[in-house]
């Protein structure tokens, strides 16, 4: 039964997948539109079946389909672990998937491919769920690398669009590049352990003796090189913004449920090696609070109304490494689901306004939307509020266990998140006094269609906004379903006690008031004193340099980029070149040869004759000779 349920969960998107491709566009758009949401949104009644099974066992389910690779002493199986990490990992990557898929019918309806895009997030889909299955680090690099292609097929899926194929290279280089350090610590645990499987690996480390823990660390570094690679984390962030060249419904799969979030897991599903490799956490959690604030200084300047969301949601994802650094996977964890409803409604309510000004993102020719767009407006800015950690949404409770994590561990590390935090406020406030206060900024042409967006669009967006409002309550201080839940994994539980005393209620209030400080500054600025942001040829100073994002792209292209395309030029121009003359000189020599040789068939069989005549004498004179 466990076996057919995991098959069902799995390949069940990947059937929606098939059939879109080969007989999608046969089908017709609303098909083919209703059977990829059908196929991810069994996969999420199958994921809440499995939820129930395993919380009322607390036991975990093992699937092995088969042996699949066995070198000497190490064996890998192709299975699947059906625990409580995966299980609810599943819940929100199937069930926000199911949202998106939904919203995607109506947002897509006039593309012509549409049934293609329908195919592609059903296999992103596929893979995400085999990638948090995984019973092993090899099951998880099939899905991990699975998903960094259809973010690549997604990203540039209007490819007509140059600028927008170019963003899906990037993104699909710059995973690669962490992907190798993911390997590399996969090479380094298998030849430590002789096994890839969670399970036996972890008993390996624990039984151990004569524990190799430099080794263990640098396979802990290298791992964590992966995760910066598909959460984002400085140095290989800069991928993730450019990822808004894609349709809107891929942003909110990327940013909130899927593949951002890989990384978190990978490093909460493996935190007992991590848990050995003190100085990695520690490099873990400066990494995660210097990518928070940077990102989120970024967000301050932004006026693409999705860039905005893209560097917030490199923010928060610094936020939770910052907790992963701290061991506090716990709190990581529910940042990670907290995120996902205010992150999915946020970016999905972006596509509704973009929708309704027919493509425009630029906030400058936006305002005046909260009249005519009343159901986008409401669900954005209980979602601003949930990131913006303002009481008593979802977000106020998981990002302030980051930060109380945070002051318990590193006074300095707390400050750095805590700002990032207040400019989060700002800018996600920013966001919405542009948008949808006072007068409306754009074209008269835009002004007369502006309209809501139908009930396909509405009914996600008021979900997700429930969720936001609500989803805080699964780990309230001192009654934590979520902790007792996840509690069977962790050996270590960073916020386990969540006794909340002076000092903690302090924090909260700073917190608080930090949060309502930026919605204030933004309220002063955007609203009442009516500011808009000046045109891109306007920005000057420190703006110029938050607005152009520190410049990092135009540093890797001249670091990075601009040499590899020099010596690719030289071997090209001058390497392959040379070598193709060798290559082709000796074909000459040949052709010259054979075409001499050719010469000699003339065709008369007297002189064939003539000439055998003179072969045979010469043999005969030779054996002659040479007696």
């Amino acid at each position: 039964m466990d076996t057919n349920l995991t098959l069902i969960l799995v390949l069940t998107p990947l059937l929606g997948f098939l059939v879109n491709v080969f007989f999608g566009k046969s089908l017709g758009k609303t098909v083919s539109g209703a059977i990829g949401t059908i196929a991810v949104a069994i996969s999420f009644v199958v994921s809440l079946l499995l939820f129930n099974q395993i919380t009322s066992t607390g036991k975990g389910i093992q699937v092995t389909l088969f042996d699949w690779i066995q070198i000497s002493n190490l064996k890998i199986n192709l299975g699947f672990l059906l625990d409580q990490l995966s299980v609810l990992w599943l819940l929100f990557v199937t069930g926000i998937g199911s949202l998106i898929h939904l919203y995607s019918i109506s947002y897509m309806h006039d593309d012509e491919n549409m049934h293609k895009f329908f195919a592609y997030l059903n296999l992103f889909v596929f893979f995400m769920i085999t990638l948090v299955i995984g019973s092993n680090l090899l099951v998880l690099f099939i899905g991990w690398e699975g998903v960094g292609l259809c973010s690549y097929l997604l990203i540039g899926f209007w490819h007509k669009n140059q600028d927008y194929n170019d963003a899906a290279k990037k993104a699909f280089i710059m995973n690669r590049i962490g992907d190798l350090g993911l390997l590399i610590g996969m090479f380094i645990i298998g030849s430590m352990f002789s096994t890839l499987d969670y399970a036996t690996l972890q008993t390996a480390i624990a039984g151990a003796t004569n524990l190799n823990l430099p080794l263990l660390s640098l396979a802990a570094l290298c791992l964590f090189i992966g995760a910066c690679g598909k959460s984002a984390q400085i140095p290989l962030y800069t991928w993730l913004p450019d990822a808004m060249a894609g349709p809107t419904p891929v942003s909110a799969l990327i940013h909130a449920a899927t593949m951002v979030t890989a990384g978190i897991f990978m490093v909460t599903r493996l935190n007992f090696v991590f848990n050995l490799a003190t100085d990695v956490q520690t490099v873990i959690a400066i990494i995660g609070a210097i990518t928070s604030l940077v990102a989120a200084t970024i967000g301050l300047v932004q006026n693409d109304i999705k860039k905005v969301l893209a560097y917030s949601t490199v923010s928060q994802l610094g936020l939770m490494f910052l907790a992963l650094g701290f061991g506090a996977y716990e709190v990581a964890v529910f940042h990670v689901i907290t995120h996902a409803f205010f992150k999915a409604c946020l970016f999905l309510g972006s596509g509704s306004v973009i929708h309704g000004l027919h493509g425009e993102q630029d906030m400058r020719n936006m305002g005046g939307l909260r009249k005519v767009m009343p159901i986008t407006f409401w669900t954005m800015l209980i979602s601003s509020l949930a990131i913006s950690g303002v009481p008593f949404f979802s977000g106020f409770f998981s990002k302030d266990e980051i930060l109380l994590t945070a002051f318990h561990h590193s006074i300095p590390l707390y400050v750095v998140g805590s700002v990032a935090s207040i400019m989060t406020a700002f800018y996600m406030f920013r966001l919405m006094f542009l948008t949808f206060f006072k007068e409306f900024r754009g074209t008269e042409e835009q002004k007369h269609h502006l309209h809501e967006s139908g009930s396909l669009i509405t009914i996600p967006l008021i979900i997700l906004a429930i969720l936001a409002t609500f989803g805080g309550l699964i780990s309230l201080p001192g009654n934590s379903w979520l902790n007792e839940y996840l509690a069977p994994l962790f050996t270590k539980m960073a916020g386990e006690e969540h006794h909340l005393g002076t000092t903690e209620y302090a924090l909260m209030g700073v917190a608080v008031l930090g949060g309502l400080l930026g919605i204030l500054i933004a309220y002063i600025k955007y609203f009442k004193q009516d500011n808009v942001p000046e045109s891109d040829e306007n920005i000057t100073g420190s703006s110029k340099v938050l607005y152009n994002k520190y410049y990092v792209d135009e540093v890797y292209d001249a670091v990075f980029v601009a040499p590899i395309n020099s010596l690719s030029k030289f071997f090209r121009d001058y390497i392959e070149t040379g070598l193709s003359a060798l290559v082709f000189g000796l074909g000459k020599i040949a052709n010259e040869i054979a075409f001499q040789g050719k010469k000699l068939q003339t065709g008369s069989i007297g002189l064939y004759l003539f000439v055998f005549v003179l072969g045979l004498c010469a043999i005969v004179s030779y054996i002659f000779l040479a007696q």
